[in-house]
């Protein structure tokens, strides 16, 4: 599988680009790739595909946040996260208006029919545990996306009558202007771009075409997947005008908090509370994992907030390079009471502490009493 190219390299523009200057670029780099002004070349026809594509990313300021982030890793089920241009009336179906029909639209008149629109895309979100995130799951979705109004048929037009052919760009959709070299197309400010207009409008649907429904849909969620990640669901979105393809639903991931895991990347963190005595002794710790335990040798001297790696029972990686580790954090815990026996030993213990004074604990206690005994001075 070929290597994909930076978007900002395909457009020739940097991270800092304004959204303006992303369109004034994508349109300079699709007038020197279109395929009238390159017949027969096919490289030129990747690179106007390409150029539509890193368009699609860029302009939208959720999918730029996720690339500039992640790269084409971030965009979505392995893919470029782009729309799959297929050919040259795919593009001009998706950002028609914004390139402006040059050259009447490369001449692939859309395949979809004339006046072709793409459908609206949707938004959802969809939480899930951490052991959800891990293993992947299946969820089942309810939206309210439009449907075709099944009294019209979505021609939005009343029983027995028919939309008429728009006549001021003859059902065509589309009026084109001539500007010296180049011939301009735009949509027909009559009709919309639909190329029809009816007269007497569905009472079902008021003209639109189309009514609100309920829809069931079930998502499959791959492992690894983290908050903030979003999925695409081609084609799940609002249906398409005049025959053109309906949008995609995009699903937000929130993983929930787990009691005892936090997440960094792919690696998870444990905060595990051990006694002074353990420390000092060493111990052999029960360690909760995502599904099921394990044992956890702590060696004798652990200092307070040491770690331990387990490997491989971390977070799988979403685009499936290996699985993190399970960073275990042992936390020394103090005890606010103590019972009589338990303070006897303590300060039996204490006595010993004060009776074998190591050499660093002596000089540190020795600077501090001189250290008390300057500041009494300056204090006089």
């Amino acid at each position: 599988m070929p290597v994909k190219r930076d978007y900002y390299e395909i457009l020739e523009i940097t991270r800092e680009s304004s959204t303006e200057e992303i369109k004034k670029a994508y349109r300079k780099q699709a007038m020197k790739f279109h395929p009238d002004r390159n017949p027969g070349n096919e490289e030129a026809s990747v690179r106007f595909k390409e150029c539509a594509e890193a368009y699609e990313i860029l302009s939208d300021t959720e999918k730029k946040a996720r690339y500039d982030r992640y790269g084409h890793a971030g965009l979505g089920n392995g893919s470029s996260g782009g729309a799959g241009f297929q050919d040259v009336s795919d593009i001009f179906e998706a950002f028609g208006d914004i390139f402006g029909g040059v050259f009447g639209g490369g001449g692939g008149g859309g395949r979809r029919g004339r006046g072709g629109r793409r459908g609206e895309s949707l938004k959802t979100s969809i939480s899930i545990d951490l052991l959800e995130a891990a293993k992947g799951c299946k969820r089942t979705l309810e939206i309210e996306r439009s449907v075709i109004c099944e009294t019209c048929q979505g021609n939005g037009a009343k029983p027995g009558t028919e939309p008429e052919t728009c006549q001021y760009c003859a059902g065509r959709g589309q009026v084109v202007q001539s500007q010296g070299f180049f011939r301009v197309q735009t949509a027909c400010p009559a009709c919309r771009g639909e190329g029809r207009v009816v007269r007497e409008k569905c009472d079902a649907c008021r003209g639109t075409g189309r009514e609100e429904d309920l829809v069931k849909l079930e998502v499959n969620i791959p492992a690894g997947v983290d908050t903030g990640m979003q999925l695409c669901l081609r084609g799940e979105g609002e249906p398409g005008y005049n025959g053109g393809a309906p949008g995609d639903l995009y699903c937000d991931i929130h993983v929930k908090d787990h009691p005892f895991f936090q997440r960094e990347g792919n690696h998870l963190i444990c905060h595990v509370p051990i006694t002074y005595t353990q420390a000092v002794l060493g111990a052999e710790l029960e360690i909760p994992l995502l599904e099921g335990r394990e044992k956890l040798s702590i060696p004798p001297g652990t200092q307070p907030d040491g770690v331990f790696r387990i490997k491989k029972q971390g977070m799988p990686d979403p685009h499936g390079r290996g699985r993190g580790d399970l960073h275990v954090h042992v936390q020394l815990e103090v005890p606010k009471k103590v019972s009589g026996r338990q303070r006897e030993l303590l300060e039996e213990l204490s006595g010993l502490e004060h009776a074998n004074v190591g050499t660093h604990r002596k000089t540190f206690f020795e600077k501090l009493k001189d250290y008390f005994s300057v500041e009494g001075e300056s204090g006089k």
